[in-house]
């Protein structure tokens, strides 16, 4: 099976639609996977590793209110990521991921593993709740590997792309 980001980057290609991202627990992972494949400047307009809640808020406009009510680790948070990114960008597409990577940080109600992903489009958005298992690196990579087949969901339920 061909890899996520080449079936990503064919489907963002026939488009001529342009990607960004908004990283938190993955540190920047999501845009190295994307720029590890040749060709990726066509479509990939760049990232921002919004690690602290201050560049969620200030670089990404997430509101105070979501951190007061659902917390940094939430649906809501990644949400308000993809759609601050896609602004931010001015892209076609944004992705956001946010979550509790571990081994520490985790609560009862927020344990490590819990990873919220968005897919921000011009016309839609998508987002999803994941409870990944294993050590850091582990729900890292689970996490890109998540982010990258809900963009591409996102992106094929947009329609046919534009014949050249």
């Amino acid at each position: 099976m061909r890899d996520s980001v080449e079936l990503l980057a064919k489907e963002l290609l026939g488009r001529g639609w342009t990607l960004a991202v908004a990283e938190s627990c993955t540190g920047g992972g999501l845009g190295a996977r994307i720029t590890g494949t040749p060709g990726s400047s066509a479509y990939f307009l760049g990232g921002i590793i919004a690690y602290d809640n201050r560049v969620k808020k200030d670089m990404l406009g997430v509101p105070e209110t979501v951190f007061a009510e659902s917390g940094a680790v939430s649906r809501a948070s990644a949400e308000a990521m993809a759609a601050g990114c896609l602004q931010r960008f001015g892209a076609d597409v944004a992705v956001s991921i946010t979550g509790i990577a571990g081994p520490g940080g985790g609560t009862p109600d927020k344990p490590v593993g819990l990873v919220y992903i968005a897919v921000a489009t011009r016309s839609s958005e998508r987002s999803e709740e994941n409870r990944f298992s294993g050590d850091r690196a582990s729900v890292r990579r689970q996490a890109v590997d998540a982010a990258l087949r809900l963009a591409l969901a996102a992106v094929r339920a947009a329609g046919s792309p534009q014949l050249p």
